[in-house]
């Protein structure tokens, strides 16, 4: 049975605060688009076993306001730290250590390290209009195979701007 990887961007980031990189929060923008990312995925039957979250604010926000609009349980997010700042290693270490009960994961992060992360699973997704392969609260999905470790199948990107309104 094939597994399914998830990797989500947070949402827009309000830069109108005196807050550090870290403890950066969501604006308006940023939690209306990880609402409808959130509806969009259980519409799409997309509903993930475990999440796992950068712990920087408006990452665990993101993941937070996800998971309520799937209607979740708080208990289904976990936190990695070396997922904030991460470079292309320190992503495949989180995914090699997944259980391989989970059938379904979704990542909640940051880039630049999501872009190359996508780039490198699937170098033939096309950017949005704009350039930007991973945009604010934009959707990633891969099929991999069975142990969390090969890209088999289907890979693309969903956006916020792309959705039905």
């Amino acid at each position: 049975m094939h597994k399914e990887l998830l990797i989500l961007r947070h949402g827009k980031s309000d830069w109108n605060t005196d807050s550090s990189d870290f403890y950066r929060t969501l604006n308006n923008r940023g939690q209306r688009n990880a609402q409808q990312m959130g509806e969009w995925l259980d519409e799409q039957s997309l509903v993930p076993d475990l999440i796992i979250c950068s712990p920087a604010t408006r990452a665990l926000t993101t993941a937070k306001i996800v998971n309520a609009a799937m209607g979740l349980s708080v208990d289904s997010i976990e936190t990695d730290k070396s997922i904030y700042e991460a470079n292309l290693s320190d992503l495949h270490q989180v995914l090699s250590n997944i259980s391989n009960s989970v059938q379904r994961l979704l990542l909640v992060g940051h880039n630049p390290s999501f872009e190359y992360l996508v780039h490198h699973l699937a170098p033939n997704v096309t950017p949005a209009k704009n350039g930007n392969l991973m945009p604010t609260a934009a959707l990633a999905y891969f099929q991999l195979d069975s142990q969390w470790s090969t890209l088999v199948g289907d890979a693309w990107v969903q956006r916020p701007k792309e959705l039905h309104k």
